[in-house]
Formats: structure tokens, sequence, C-alpha cells
């Protein structure tokens, strides 16, 4: 009788402490699971569900390629005055301003006096790396920022760390499809949706741990001299 009560009194410390640990990583999941879906109902939060035009004029527009109509609705708010110069960023390093006239023939005088075309940057980050650079040269202290509503948030947390300085506002362009099907009922959408706020968190993260002093993955501009060569956008007429 005294063998099984020793036997039994041995294997309680073990089951107890697994016990706690498996109730432990459950919990630890759930928070985990909780926060993500709150901070995604947040960033749904962010996205406008229609085009709203600016309230005031700026110095300067910059549009982030990658979306359908974003160019088109970019030269639309310079044709109306709400900006002196714009840069498209991102630009294909193969397309000629030539290829982008085509697309806007309803506004060659502007293509030819007050665009910049970028074609340097690969994605977010960059994109705000030259519109700084842009900005900086310009004297420009204003942008309207043009990009699809579901990239604006990460857009604009990248473009608010590069220049501080400069007050960003948003012209979120809505696609077709977002206008005429709600998110939830598409997978592709929801699959675009979720990909991009995961892209936000890590942007966030990052520029958090910058501001703080923690500097995990330098700009590129921010290299030793030598690394790169020093890069100039690639503009629609010679400035």
């Amino acid at each position: 009788m005294s063998s099984y009560s020793d036997d039994k009194s041995r294997n309680a410390p073990i089951v107890a402490p697994r016990s706690w640990l498996r109730a432990t990583i459950v919990a630890a999941l759930a928070m985990v699971f909780v926060g993500a879906a709150v901070g995604f109902v947040g960033f749904l939060s962010q996205m406008h569900g229609a085009e709203i035009k600016p309230d005031h004029k700026a110095d300067g527009i910059v549009v982030l390629t990658g979306g359908s109509s974003r160019v088109s609705d970019a030269m639309e708010l310079l044709a109306g005055g709400y900006g002196k110069r714009l840069l498209i960023s991102g630009v294909h390093p193969t397309n000629a301003a030539s290829d982008i006239s085509r697309s806007l023939s309803d506004n060659q005088s502007l293509l030819s006096c007050c665009v910049d075309l970028d074609r340097s940057a690969v994605n977010t980050r960059s994109n705000a790396a030259e519109t700084r650079r842009w900005a900086r040269e310009r004297g420009f202290k204003s942008l309207i920022v043009v990009t699809s509503n579901y990239h604006m948030p990460r857009a604009i947390v990248e473009l608010s760390h590069a220049m501080p300085d400069v007050a960003l506002i948003p012209f979120a362009v809505v696609g077709d499809k977002g206008r005429d099907e709600p998110w939830w009922t598409s997978g592709a959408t929801l699959r675009l949706l979720l990909s991009e706020y995961v892209k936000y968190v890590a942007a966030e993260v990052r520029v958090r741990l910058a501001d703080a002093g923690l500097e995990l993955t330098p700009e590129i501009a921010d290299q030793p001299t030598g690394f790169l060569a020093p890069r100039t956008p690639a503009t629609a007429q010679a400035n």
C-alpha cells in the first residue's frame, strides 16, 4: 500500500507542471489570436470605402504604382490644381514616358511639364525613400499621397517615418471590386487584406524599433558610400 502511495506522489509533480504549461500556451495563443483580430479590425477601419477628394491643396502629389487607376486618379488631382508636380514612384525600368502618355492621352501637356518618374523604388519602403529625395529637391513641405485604400495605412507609416517634417494628405483609391462587393465575400480579397495587414504590422514594428534607436534593416541609402552608386529619379522631361 505504501509503495503505491509513493509512486502516486512521484508522478504528481510531473503531471501538474505539464498541465500548467499546456494551459499557459493555450492562453498565450488565445491572446495572440484576439490581439491579431482586434488589430485587423483596426486596420480595416483605416480603409476608406469611397474616394474623397482632399479638402485642401498641397505642394506636390505622389502616386505609388501597383494598383489599377492609381496613376489616372493622381493625374486628375494634378489637373485639378491640387499640387504643383506629380511623382509617379515605382515605374518599371522598361517603361518609358511614352508608355504612360499612351494611357493618359488627355493629359499630355501635364506629362511633359509637371510629372517626374521614379524607376528606382521596388517596394513601399523604397517608395518612401525616393519620395523623400524628390520632395527635398523640390522643397515641398506637403504631399498628397495616392495609392489603393488597402495599401494606404502601410504607405503612410513608411512615408511618415521617412519624412516626419512633411505633411501627408491621403487620397485612397478604391478599386471596382471594392465598390461592387464586400471584402468578406471574396476569398481573393480577404487573402489580399490579410497579407497587407501582416506587412503593415511588420512596417509598424520596424518603424517603432527604429524610432527607439534600433534599426534592424537600414535603408540602402543609409549604407556606407560605395555600396551602390547614387540614384536619381528619371523624369518625364529634363528639369
